[in-house]
């Protein structure tokens, strides 16, 4: 009776571990989509609020130059405070000014909501990350999870611009906000019943203030001087100014962050190989993938005619595809493989994936043309996505687990802003500012081009980088690094 008695308990408690972790995943989803959704709606929002391109370009600047400059400070804020209390605090603030978004009633407005879902995404995003460290902490199941957390993050990324045209279609721009607040006081309220309350082991001694002004500030104009290069041009004075701005700023914080008693980042997690594999090779893959689905809905709305809707559908096949390769793959091959094999195969997959993209044309069509790079940049994501989470986040301690979520979340929002500021500039200067399709379509192939080199780069880092396995682990035994 004793033993039906423990097999049970040991049932409840992973169906209670994967309700946790199904809910922050969910949270990861909807914050990342979040950071997509609101562009198909620009242009009704804009003629209702009298917004010019520009204002409507600061939706989304604002958006990501919060929550790029605040992750670092969120991370650590989560093992000071406590990570369930960080996570919830930060989806009441999303629900509540999702709310205002939903009925503001101008451009400013707006923009200051976006800047403020920002904030809550930086703290929710590192808080969530560092949960399913603790959750699953020991656990070979961690490699499966991770690579779950990953991909609703590509996911999300790619699913925005989907769900974005379906609910302005059907509903009108402010349900891209409205829908926001009942899921966040949702999820804030499950998250007292579901989640542990976890913190840092260590007590903490006192905070690192210079090094989270310095952080926030030179991460946030290192992002703004690189959405702003797309339009400005790299070379423009704007560009080179902030750039340089910011690189003093970051120089100032890696001096504070040497010498502070209490780092916001101890300097010494960079000497841990396994952890800058993870950062770099996630690094090159956002700078890769993430612009391939922003010049997807260009191209397909703008040469091939589609509407939101059409073109959002028209991706729709790599969110799919990134899913089910991560629930139902890419934990396995990570347990069986290893770090480098998985990580590898999964950029061999995306690089295939991004040059079958240089087919397009003016008269393309979808399944002989887009389907088949879409399926394999999906399948190839969410092999590696797993693979990469976990590099660069196994090595943490308990009271590091915040940061490393943080400078992870960091590192791939640095590379999705250089890889769409780099090559929507790639794509603007081979067309040559012609608005012909032929000129359009030479632009994209240059900048899918580029892709393919960015995820080449990220197949040398994997194999140079991440360490080498000498024979297959057991299904139950947790990817050793």
């Amino acid at each position: 009776m004793a033993t039906v008695t423990d097999r049970v308990l040991r049932k409840l408690a992973v169906m209670n571990r994967w309700a946790a972790f199904s809910l922050l995943a969910t949270t990861q989803f909807v914050l990342i989509l979040d950071s997509t959704i609101v562009s198909i709606a620009m242009p009704p929002m804009g003629r209702e609020l009298g917004m010019t391109a520009q204002d409507l370009s600061w939706t989304t600047t604002a958006y990501a130059l919060v929550f790029g400059g605040l992750l670092l400070l969120g991370g650590r804020l989560s093992d000071y405070v406590g990570r369930r209390r960080i996570f919830i605090a930060g989806m009441v603030l999303f629900a509540l000014v999702s709310l205002v978004g939903g009925v503001a009633s101008s451009g400013g407005v707006l923009i200051a909501v976006r800047a403020a879902q920002g904030l809550a995404g930086a703290l929710v995003a590192p808080a969530g990350m560092s949960l399913v460290m603790a959750l699953f902490k020991g656990d070979p199941a961690l490699n499966k999870a991770m690579g779950l957390w990953g991909a609703v993050g590509g996911m999300g990324a790619s699913v925005g611009t989907v769900l974005g045209g379906l609910l302005t279609d059907w509903f009108g721009w402010r349900s891209v906000f409205l829908v926001n607040t009942p899921i966040g006081l949702v999820v804030a309220g499950l998250a007292l019943v579901l989640l542990p309350a976890v913190r840092a082991e260590k007590p903490v001694r006192g905070f690192d203030l210079a090094g989270a002004i310095t952080s926030t500030a030179g991460l946030g104009l290192l992002i703004y001087a690189l959405t702003g290069a797309a339009e400005a041009g790299w070379a423009s004075a704007r560009t080179l100014g902030l750039g340089a701005l910011a690189v003093v700023l970051i120089v100032a914080f890696l001096a504070i962050e040497r010498r502070s008693a209490n780092p916001l980042v101890p300097l010494n997690v960079f000497r841990r190989r396994t952890l800058r594999a993870g950062n770099a090779v996630m690094f090159l893959v956002a700078a890769a993938m993430q612009p391939v689905a922003f010049l997807l809905a260009l191209y397909t709305q703008i040469v091939l005619g589609y509407s939101p809707t059409q073109s959002g559908l028209a991706t729709v096949a790599i969110p799919v595809t990134i899913a089910l390769t991560a629930s139902f793959l890419g934990g396995r091959v990570l347990t069986r493989y290893g770090l480098r094999t998985t990580a590898a195969a999964g950029l061999v997959f995306i690089m295939m994936g991004a040059a079958l993209y240089l087919r397009i044309d003016v008269r393309s069509d979808y399944v002989p043309i887009l389907l088949g790079p879409e399926v394999l940049t999906g399948f190839g994501f969410g092999l590696l996505v797993g693979a990469a989470t976990v590099a660069a986040t196994s090595e943490a301690s308990p009271s590091e687990s915040g940061m490393v979520s943080g400078l992870f979340n960091v590192t791939t929002q640095v590379g999705i802003s250089v890889g769409i500021a780099g090559l929507v500039t790639v794509a603007a200067a081979v067309s040559g500012g012609s608005t012909a399709p032929e000129a359009l379509v030479a632009g994209y192939r240059a900048a899918f081009l580029g892709s393919t080199v960015l995820a080449a780069l990220a197949l040398v880092a994997a194999l140079a980088l991440l360490p080498r396995r000498e024979e297959p682990a057991r299904e139950d035994q947790p990817v050793p690094v």
